[in-house]
């Protein structure tokens, strides 16, 4: 009677043959990069074609600009703290030095330099990497000290040593956001598209199709399956095999499966994500040769955007953050600034600016000079 009874309250238990099973499934969730240093840096920077360039072209453009020192309005040829600069510390020069504190800025959003002083002068500045610093904030909120790790060891810095420069970020109030992250997922997009191109390649640069088992009875053994499988990976794919003729056996046919139209839009996807990415940065797309872009009339033009909107004002956040930090340590009323004369992709407005002053009959020639900032 009990057997009866658990037999009757048992869960019921269903068994089939060789009834076809049909599968339904949606488009899975987005795997987005974490938004980390690291993370960042692989895929964005040393992993994406686009995002190393607009991070070269800034840093490398920002860090050829001469720099010029001037106590009140005067201009200093010959200064300490000018030679500082000229040779920051041991390893780097003033080009290396600039360039990786504009390199970390775009990437990590910050850019952290440690200033070691001897006798109350700064006598090195030393650019650290943005992921081994963290912020210690004090009883007030604002930050008290920094701790640089490294190899599990960790040193806590004054943060009167630290010059710490941050992009603007509506979320955090001690650490900046970098251009990569605002365009992580045009990051994936990109990447994924170039994984997708080259999974193409692979596949003799073709969809893939089918092997339909046409036998009036009867199927596939395992080993005939796995042999199959195993010559068609040796045999036919690759780009080495694209074109090689295939050879069936009986009751096989190869049924090709195209991809449609909108399928095959991907490689205007991945020129969106490229253009998105350079707009994160700053930088026409023009200048990195992204196809569909019409925005300037002439590479010259795209390039004049380029130093006026990327490159200039990088430079000046970095500038005022040096002469705001250091400039009070070598003496009053010092500033530092940056010679745009000297860069020759901005020679057309200086030539148009010259001209305007110069037709100016109502200024005296020192009101001219003022003018153009002599």
């Amino acid at each position: 009677m009990l057997k009866k009874l658990a037999a009757f309250f048992s869960p019921e238990h269903k068994q089939f043959r060789s009834q076809p099973i049909v599968s339904l499934h949606s488009v899975g969730q987005a795997q987005w990069t974490p938004r980390n240093y690291a993370s960042l840096a692989r895929e964005g920077f040393a992993g994406n074609a686009i995002g190393y360039r607009c991070v070269r072209m800034i840093a490398e453009a920002a860090g050829s600009i001469p720099l010029l020192l001037y106590a009140g309005e005067v201009e200093l040829t010959t200064h300490t703290l000018l030679d500082l600069l000229q040779r920051p510390n041991p390893t780097q020069t003033r080009r290396d030095l600039f360039e990786n504190i504009i390199s970390y800025l775009l990437v990590a959003g910050n850019s952290y330099i440690e200033v070691s002083s001897l006798e109350g002068t700064p006598r090195e500045l030393i650019s650290l990497r943005p992921d081994r610093v963290k912020v210690i904030a004090g009883l007030n909120g604002w930050p008290e000290a920094y701790e640089y790790s490294v190899y599990g060891a960790s040193t806590r810095l004054p943060a009167e040593h630290i010059l710490h420069i941050k992009m603007f970020n509506p979320l955090d109030d001690y650490y900046g956001q970098s251009p990569l992250e605002a365009a992580q997922r045009s990051i994936d997009t990109h990447n994924s598209a170039a994984a997708w191109n080259k999974a193409m390649l692979d596949n003799a640069a073709r969809p893939s199709g089918a092997l339909i088992f046409a036998a009036a009875e009867g199927r596939l053994t395992n080993e005939q399956f796995e042999r199959i499988k195993s010559e068609l990976e040796s045999t036919y794919q690759g780009a080495s095999n694209a074109g090689r003729p295939m050879v069936l056996e009986g009751g096989l046919e190869w049924k090709e499966m195209g991809y449609s139209p909108a399928a095959m839009e991907f490689i205007e996807t991945k020129n969106a994500s490229a253009r998105e990415i350079a707009l994160a940065f700053g930088v026409p797309p023009m200048l990195l040769g992204i196809p569909g872009d019409n925005t300037f009339a002439n590479y010259a033009e795209a390039n004049r955007t380029f130093w006026r909107q990327a490159v200039v004002p990088m430079m000046g956040r970095v500038v005022e953050a040096l002469t705001q930090f250091i400039g009070p340590q070598f003496g009053e009323g010092l500033r530092l600034s940056f010679d745009l004369d000297q860069v020759e992709a901005l020679a057309p407005d200086r030539d148009a600016l010259w001209s305007r002053v110069n037709n100016a009959s109502f200024l005296t020639a020192d009101e001219k000079r003022a003018a153009v900032g002599y």
